[in-house]
């Protein structure tokens, strides 16, 4: 199986990480509240972005398997962590669709893959996943 993802420390708590495939680069700082910078995504914030990223990818595959336009909808990721172990206890994804008219079987359609794509699926289950739908 070939190497996905390459990561190297740079020092001062940042991991610059290469995808080898397309050779884009993310960088990863520690969070303030962990000793870092907060300039860049921390690794838990990019374990909230990679669940809301999923779950609208599934929700894009979906809307053009079925005609449905969602294009421009906005997505607002929130993560909060617990202290004591220090991990992240609940992410709240929510999808703030275009101002377009949808049925109620085509929200249906959109909603009911939410938690089905790879990531969701992925998680601990003490993960608590909050999805909300704003139309």
């Amino acid at each position: 199986m070939p190497v996905t993802v390459k990561s190297r420390y740079l020092g001062n708590l940042r991991v610059e990480n290469t995808h080898l495939q397309s050779g884009t680069k993310i960088i990863t700082d520690a969070p303030v509240d962990n000793r870092g910078k907060g300039e860049s995504f921390s690794p838990t914030d990019l374990l909230a972005t990679s669940l809301g990223c999923c779950i609208t990818t599934i929700m894009g595959i979906v809307a053009e398997d079925h005609g449905i336009d969602i294009e421009g909808t906005e997505v607002e990721i929130t993560k909060m962590m617990s202290e004591s172990p220090r991990k992240v206890k609940e992410v709240v994804v929510e999808f703030f669709f275009p101002p377009k008219v949808y049925s109620e079987k085509e929200k249906q359609i959109i909603e009911g893959v939410a938690g089905t794509s790879p990531v969701p699926l992925s998680l601990s289950s003490e993960l608590k996943q909050t999805i909300r739908f704003y139309w």
